[in-house]
């Protein structure tokens, strides 16, 4: 199973003086069960690129393809595809809705045809999984911190049992510990699950650290596609455009710099930890 994408384009308020071309010429394959993130600066188009993953932007020009079909095609099933590519928005109160939790991820089963008591054990068996402590799920969604709120919302997704996640800023305004949990979350989700998940993200080490996949994009396009040892080796390209590396891929070309011979590329603090100590021990 995979997502095409062939040479996408969108503009917002096209032929007017606000006219804005948010992605150009996009073609990218996403592969079942990768893990992938997304980068770029505000206004780099990363956000419009998801929105169309799922069908709620629409492409003016090019093709999309889910699993080998078309979904333009006049009679694809848009709803069929909404259920396989979840959306997880920046801002989880614009997708909680109902009295309670418990009934906001009930929601989405239900809407798919199922009946209650299904709908039910798919919304327990997705708190679970996000790890919502079970004597707040008959409580207001609009009561929660943010963290949980995110929780929630990702919960409400995950009920309906989607081949793809995708989640836009999901540690947004979290403290350290609210975005570790919800990061470490979703990776056993990946791991367990085996679905595809798309992390839009503006840190660098959240994606160093998790995804396998690494796309940036700038100016509508896709500047840079690759794992993040690689995207993140042009960290001078990545500066010019408002981006950058993690900070200990600064480190480790400095100390680089300075005779040590340690891994330049390094991306995460467990890399740079080994590459440090196996180079003190060869200096030794």
């Amino acid at each position: 199973m995979s997502i095409i994408l062939d040479k996408v384009n969108f503009t917002y308020s096209p032929g007017n003086a606000y006219e804005k071309h948010a992605i150009r010429d996009i073609s990218l394959k996403i592969n079942d069960g990768q893990f992938i993130g997304i980068i770029g600066h505000t206004g780099s188009g990363k956000s419009t690129l998801i929105q169309h993953l799922n069908g709620l932007v629409r492409a003016q020009s090019g093709a999309i393809y889910y699993n080998g079909e078309d979904i333009y095609d006049r009679d694809y099933d848009m709803k069929k595809l909404r259920q396989k590519v979840g959306l997880v928005f920046q801002y989880p109160e614009h997708q909680l809705f109902e009295t309670t939790i418990f009934k906001d991820v009930c929601f989405g089963p239900q809407n798919q045809g199922l009946e209650p008591k299904e709908a039910e054990l798919r919304a327990f068996s997705a708190l679970r999984t996000v790890g919502l402590p079970e004597k707040l799920w008959y409580q207001s969604p609009f009561e929660l911190s943010g963290g949980q709120k995110r929780r929630v919302a990702i919960a409400g997704v995950l009920a309906m049992e989607p081949e793809v996640m995708i989640l836009d800023e999901p540690t947004a305004g979290l403290d350290p510990r609210g975005r570790d949990e919800i990061l470490e979350q979703l990776a056993r989700m990946h791991r367990e699950l085996k679905i595809t998940i798309i992390l839009v993200s503006h840190s660098m080490e959240d994606v160093a650290n998790y995804v396998e996949r690494l796309i940036v994009m700038n100016q509508g396009q896709v500047m840079l596609d690759g794992t993040p040892r690689q995207v993140f080796a042009y960290y001078r390209e990545l500066e010019a455009v408002g981006l950058s590396a993690p900070q200990v891929t600064y480190l480790m070309h400095e100390l680089r710099q300075k005779g040590l011979a340690v891994d330049a590329d390094a991306t995460t603090l467990e890399e740079a930890k080994a590459s440090i100590l196996r180079a003190l021990k060869e200096r030794r």
